[in-house]
């Protein structure tokens, strides 16, 4: 039996694990799926020295943190700054992929309008880096969105309605609203959204955020997580098959 797994801390709640053990018992595949929760990255060495392991998902706070364990990075992973998806290769070292850019674009691409030319990022960790990634292979421009203003991002003070007449995408990076603080979100002034907004939460659970009920009501368009985890698990499935 093969056996692979997800690396993150506090990962009870975790999709990985529900998705790929229904995925391994629908297609009878001779594998299981465990997750490694580990209070420290350097623990990491530990878990694939007493484990037999043909692949691993990295989750949050080790996906930038990982890197220095990795013989190899793919070129994404590299250009992004995280990693999400590990292969065990034949001759045992370690290369780090991110699927999640991958995931992220494929569940955006068919909700994109023409108005649609101009990103915000809530955040600026692992996922945050993934995303703006995909957003340059589209074309999009993006800014980050933290607590400070810098050169490069706006502090969530700074937004206004003139910001938010030009940035009509608007993606959620941050936990805030994960199950079960459901009631927290990002601090948008949500008087300025329309009907020209796609809010894009990267939460799933719950599957409609504050964020996204708060959006709606001002018409905006709103899509969760789910879909794009979806889709960068059958990416990081195919990579360990490669």
């Amino acid at each position: 039996m093969r056996t692979f797994g997800l690396i993150g801390k506090n990962i009870d709640y975790s999709f990985s694990r529900k998705y790929f053990t229904e995925k391994f018992t629908k297609g009878k595949i001779n594998a299981e799926y465990r997750n490694f929760d580990i209070p420290a990255i350097s623990d990491f060495p530990n878990i694939i020295q007493k484990n037999s392991i043909s692949g691993l998902n990295v989750t949050i706070p080790y996906k930038q943190e990982i890197i220095p364990f990795l013989n190899n990075l793919s070129e994404d992973a590299k250009n992004i700054g995280a990693v999400n998806t590990i292969k065990f290769e034949k001759n045992g070292s370690l290369t780090g992929h991110n699927t999640d850019f991958s995931g992220f674009q494929k569940a955006l691409e068919p909700h994109l309008e023409k108005q649609h030319k101009k990103a915000l990022i809530l955040g600026t960790g692992g996922a945050s880096k993934a995303v703006a990634y995909a957003l340059k292979t589209l074309g999009i421009e993006s800014r980050f969105v933290s607590r400070t203003a810098s050169e490069f991002q706006f502090s969530y003070d700074n937004l206004n309605e003139e910001i938010l007449n030009h940035y009509h995408l608007i993606i959620n990076c941050t936990p805030l609203g994960t199950f079960p603080d459901i009631e927290k979100h990002p601090e948008l002034p949500f008087q300025y959204l329309s009907q020209a907004h796609l809010i894009f939460d990267l939460i799933y659970n719950p599957g409609e955020t504050r964020l996204m009920k708060l959006a709606s009501q001002k018409g905006a368009k709103t899509l969760n997580g789910l879909r794009m985890l979806e889709l960068q698990a059958e990416k990081a499935w195919e990579i360990w098959n490669l």
